[in-house]
């Protein structure tokens, strides 16, 4: 393919991105990820994924996008900003929700955006086959987003973005259409910094860039389906679904803007959302107000076992 060609596409492909409401877009080749097949081959020995057993599965795939899209040439990495134009709770004590939660499920506003991309880009530019991928498949989304140039992987294991901090979600194109690829990320800007590993109540980062999933108070409250181990009482700093805390500390999220996605915006219940309000929710409420949020993974019964995890051990 001739390289203005290969030029025009890319330009085609950021501006239709921008125009969805996405912050950022990087292009890199479709290819295997060899620098990081030892590094998740170590982190999968070291048991660091916990009871994530999909986080073990289809290696290969994760490793190459080729498998994933059958003629996969390219991966356009893309950016969408979450950060809320205010916190919740308001009140010091209060229970805490991660940021991302706020709103409606991430999955289908992006995907939404991304079928719709993709159908545009079909329009404007011909037959493509590909795929859209929203923290759906094993993709592994921030070392692509790294070789798309649009950010680096903090000392928390994050995609961090010099513009705009972190407080965003990944998603990726996998596509069949030859891209000219952008320039990887190659610096790493945290420098000595090391504000997130000191600040993670559960000591879950356990050395720059290296996350053991097991320890984070995420993993606890969203993916553990067992009992809360009593060894992390009185370490959650109230949060019930989430944890924000490496990235609250984190000196580039004083970049962070607020969203203008009206589907993230908080469901105006949760708004005033006492300790109590938590404490004595009942199934019908969840149901109501959560009925398309993130929550939603937790079920009535797990948010109900955090509440009650932070309520006994922190009394």
């Amino acid at each position: 393919m001739q390289t203005n060609q290969s030029d025009k596409y890319a330009k085609i492909i950021k501006a239709e991105a921008k125009s969805l409401g996405f912050d950022f877009c990087g292009i890199a080749k479709a290819d295997f990820l060899e620098e990081e097949a030892p590094k998740l081959e170590a982190w999968l020995k070291q048991n660091y994924h916990g009871e994530m057993a999909y986080m073990a599965n289809h290696f290969d795939k994760r490793l190459d996008p080729r498998l994933l899209v059958d003629g996969a040439k390219t991966v356009v990495s893309l950016i969408y900003n979450y950060y809320p134009s205010k916190k919740l709770p308001e009140n010091a004590g209060d229970y805490k929700i991660a940021k991302y939660a706020y709103g409606e499920d991430y999955h289908f506003v992006i995907r939404d955006k991304l079928k719709l991309m993709l159908q545009n880009l079909q329009t404007e530019i011909g037959e493509i086959g590909g795929r859209a991928f929203v923290d759906s498949a094993p993709v592994m989304e921030r070392q692509w987003a790294e070789k798309a140039g649009i950010g680096w992987q903090g000392k928390n294991s994050l995609l961090l973005n010099r513009q705009m901090g972190s407080f965003f979600f990944l998603a990726e194109l996998i596509i069949d259409l030859e891209v000219c690829p952008d320039a990887p990320m190659v610096k790493d800007y945290c420098g000595t910094c090391t504000r997130c590993i000191d600040a993670c109540p559960t000591d879950a980062i356990v050395q720059p860039g290296v996350v053991d999933g097991s320890k984070c108070i995420s993993y606890f409250t969203i993916e553990l389906k067992d009992q809360i181990p009593q060894e992390v009482k009185g370490m959650f700093e109230n949060w019930v679904f989430g944890c924000d805390i490496c990235q609250d500390v984190c000196p580039w999220n004083k970049f962070s803007i607020a969203h203008k996605e009206p589907r993230f915006d908080p469901h105006p219940d949760i708004l005033d959302f006492s300790k109590a309000d938590w404490e004595e929710i009942t199934e019908e409420t969840f149901a109501r107000v959560f009925k398309k949020s993130p929550l939603k993974r937790t079920k009535y019964s797990g948010l109900k076992r955090n509440v009650d995890f932070l309520k006994k051990n922190n009394s």
